[in-house]
């Protein structure tokens, strides 16, 4: 059975290691560390100190952090991208984390082979600054103009980047389910985890009613059917980590954000039962 986790922006209010005890406590041993705690963390100095720092810490305690989300908002076709994004190399694989989800954006004025370009020059820069790490760079379905949405997209990104070792994709199940306008390019959940094949190497698992990106658990309001999400899944293979994206669901007492994780917990184990 694949590890499972929650996005730790679901305790966005509390520190690092707050935010770990909090997951320990209700049976979590992994999260998808959030950028908003990578922030927190770049904050306190040196991104490679902090980091193992951090990880010894959630190590003593039998928790780790197999996948991270690098910073939100970066524009990718800005000047000084690679040399933002570095830090959070530095600061990821000293945390262990094996896989950091990118948002291959920005560009707002260009034209589209221009975006392009720069976005892919942009990565080839990141991927042979981590070469040899292990780390991969996953880049994310998004759904705003210009933005890569589609895993053909993504692919097109990988493929003139030419660095399968230390880039992957990342589905966001919420992202691909608000995809719906007739000019829009629509593509299920079993097609795009099928065309992204070996190089989906992370999930946000979340959901929605297709009006707007809610970031809601399965089986509530949301229509996503999650039946053909997990046999995709299990039909390619997918290994790794199992995270839920989901701070839709976080506004409320912390007390009661222990209690939607117990059932979360128990949710992702029949999901990964299917």
């Amino acid at each position: 059975m694949l590890d499972y986790s929650v996005w730790s922006s679901y305790y966005v209010d509390l520190s690092s290691e707050e935010m770990i005890r909090e997951f320990i406590r209700v049976g979590f041993r992994h999260t998808e560390f959030s950028d908003e705690h990578g922030a927190e963390l770049l904050s306190r100095g040196d991104a490679e100190k902090k980091g193992m720092k951090l990880k010894r810490y959630a190590d003593d305690l039998g928790f780790d952090f197999p996948q991270g989300h690098m910073l939100l908002k970066v524009d990718l076709c800005a000047d000084d991208a690679v040399d933002t994004l570095k830090k959070w190399c530095d600061l990821f694989i000293a945390l262990g984390i094996k896989a950091g989800v990118l948002h291959a954006a920005g560009g707002r004025g260009l034209d589209d082979a221009e975006r392009f370009d720069r976005r892919v020059k942009a990565l080839s820069a990141l991927t042979d600054y981590i070469k040899g790490t292990g780390f991969v760079i996953c880049l994310e379905n998004l759904t705003g103009a210009g933005a890569p949405r589609t895993a053909e997209d993504l692919n097109a990104i990988i493929d003139a980047v030419g660095s399968d070792g230390n880039l992957g994709i990342c589905l966001d199940t919420g992202h691909l389910n608000i995809i719906k306008s007739p000019e829009d390019s629509i593509q299920t959940q079993r097609d795009f985890i099928l065309a992204a094949g070996s190089r989906l190497k992370a999930l946000h698992i979340a959901d929605n009613d297709t009006t707007s990106d809610m970031h809601l658990m399965p089986y509530g309001r949301g229509n996503i059917a999650w039946d053909e999400v997990m046999a995709a899944l299990k039909e390619t293979g997918y290994s790794g980590l199992f995270n839920m994206e989901i701070p839709g669901e976080r506004r409320c007492p912390i007390e009661i954000r222990r209690e939607k994780l117990i059932y979360c917990r128990k949710m992702c184990e029949y999901m990964l039962s299917l």
